[in-house]
């Protein structure tokens, strides 16, 4: 599908597996040039290699890590070698801490609203004077279900996203004035069918992921409070699932849909 998007300069942060990967794969599907953001070096290879064989007029990576303050204004330098940036996805977010907030460490509740919340509000805050600027842009935030509903055992992630979600709104009423859209995908769990997908950092990763480490041996009982069941056959998304509607909401085609939050749940919050 051709939605207008080639040869424009689009960073995708979080891009070396699961979501972001999906979702910088198929930006390349429509010969975007990209900027890919990651901590993982060889992961980052990996994707931006693939990228440049599915059709990206351009693809560079970034090692980076934006939970480092300056990490923002780099990316951004990076992205302008190729031209002005159209198109900004924050798709960073993970974990830190699992379980009932009663019993949580206060000293580890920081730690997930900075790598979920002020990783996008930094490199939304370098990117948008551009956009500003030239009075036209896209930015693409990546929540979750979890900050619509919450997720079980996951307190402060769920508030970070929720975080998240506000903080498209708002933003959307700020620079709708200048063209410029904001939204929000809402994905529920979404898993690549391909192992190597997962780079030494996605919270996925089968050996070293947050999720397969930090829910290992929880009780029956609490691993059933944290499923959600749609009508659907299939019962995870698929990046490639969120990715399509990331490009869509990128595209002119979404030039009037702005401060929206777009569930891809398979219908699980029915």
């Amino acid at each position: 599908m051709n939605l207008g998007l080639a040869g424009q300069v689009v960073i995708v942060t979080g891009a070396t597996a699961n979501i972001g990967r999906g979702i910088a794969l198929a930006f390349a599907d429509e010969e975007a040039k990209l900027v890919l953001v990651g901590r993982d070096a060889e992961a980052g290879e990996r994707v931006t290699t693939l990228a440049r064989t599915r059709g990206a007029r351009e693809a560079v990576f970034v090692r980076a890590d934006l939970l480092q303050a300056a990490s923002a204004q780099r990316i951004l330098h990076a992205a302008e070698a190729l031209g002005p940036v159209a198109v900004l996805v924050n798709n960073v977010g993970g974990n830190v801490g699992a379980g009932c907030f009663v019993d949580s460490d206060p000293a580890s509740w920081q730690g997930d609203l900075d790598i979920t919340l002020m990783t996008t509000l930094r490199m939304t805050h370098a990117v948008l004077p551009g956009m500003v600027r030239r009075r036209a842009g896209r930015i693409v935030n990546i929540g979750s279900t979890a900050g619509l509903v919450g997720d079980y055992m996951l307190p402060v992630y769920s508030a970070a996203k929720a975080a998240v979600h506000g903080f498209t709104r708002v933003l959307a009423k700020e620079v709708g004035q200048h063209d410029i859209t904001v939204n929000c995908v809402a994905p529920y769990g979404t898993m690549d069918e391909d192992p190597a997908a997962y780079s030494s950092g996605s919270r996925f990763h089968p050996q070293a992921g947050f999720m397969f480490k930090a829910f290992a041996g929880v009780k029956p009982e609490d691993a059933a409070r944290r499923r959600r069941h749609g009508p659907l056959p299939r019962q995870l998304a698929r990046p490639d699932d969120v990715a399509a509607a990331v490009i869509y909401l990128a595209s002119q085609r979404a030039g009037f849909i702005t401060g929206q939050i777009f569930s891809v749940d398979g219908g699980t919050l029915l």
